[in-house]
């Protein structure tokens, strides 16, 4: 397809295209002549998946572009290359609770981790997201939401071995590893969303008044 073939199909604008064309977010087409190029569902694809990072997770062009070569490094192993995109994703948080809140929740956090027998590396910056996460519940006085530690990660486990079992079915390894970042993207989304709407519930039921 030409390139106004692929802004119908992706629904992105040609000047949008033509930008991560220049960035190196989408792999240029096959030339078929010197001022036209052809494009293919590798490139639709790729363009969603843009989309995805930028519109619904929020990230910056330049680290869409460190996860996309990630993705495109097919050198490294799958488990490596996911776990490149994932930090990309995840945004590195300042540090706000008080030094004895934080050493308690990491020794909360690594027994955790440990009961569980989860392989996590100590530099995943979700490890320290959910260390402070846990910490700052502790210095807000929140410690009845931390004895629940154990059922977020019961919860959590059950639907991400759900997403891991789906996606395994993506015929090619760049599809998996697109599907397992896209999945993270809007998995985090439907949590939310499914949270939100629950909780609401659960305060009519309880709370609501006629």
């Amino acid at each position: 397809m030409r390139v106004g073939e692929l802004s119908k199909a992706t629904g992105v604008p040609v000047p949008t295209i033509k930008y991560y064309l220049r960035e190196g977010l989408l792999p240029a087409g096959e030339l078929s002549s010197p001022n036209q190029a052809s494009y293919d569902d590798s490139h639709v694809r790729r363009l969603r998946l843009i989309r995805a990072l930028i519109e619904l997770a929020q990230v910056p062009v330049a680290q869409v572009k460190d996860i996309l070569e990630t993705l495109d490094a097919d050198k490294i192993p799958l488990h490596e290359q996911i776990g490149h995109a994932h930090r990309a994703l995840t945004p590195r948080r300042k540090p706000a609770a008080s030094d004895e809140a934080r050493s308690a929740a990491t020794a909360q956090v690594t027994e955790l981790i440990s009961r569980r027998g989860w392989s996590v590396d100590p530099d995943a910056p979700a490890l320290a997201t959910l260390i402070e996460t846990v910490a700052a519940l502790h210095t807000l006085g929140q410690d009845s939401l931390v004895s629940f530690l154990d059922a977020y990660a019961d919860a959590v486990e059950r639907f991400t071995e759900l997403e891991i079992e789906a996606v395994t079915t993506s015929p090619t390894r760049d599809q998996l590893a697109e599907s397992v970042v896209i999945g993270t993207i809007l998995g985090e989304t439907l949590i939310s969303s499914l949270r939100l709407l629950a909780q609401e519930s659960i305060s009519a039921k309880r709370w609501g008044t006629r």
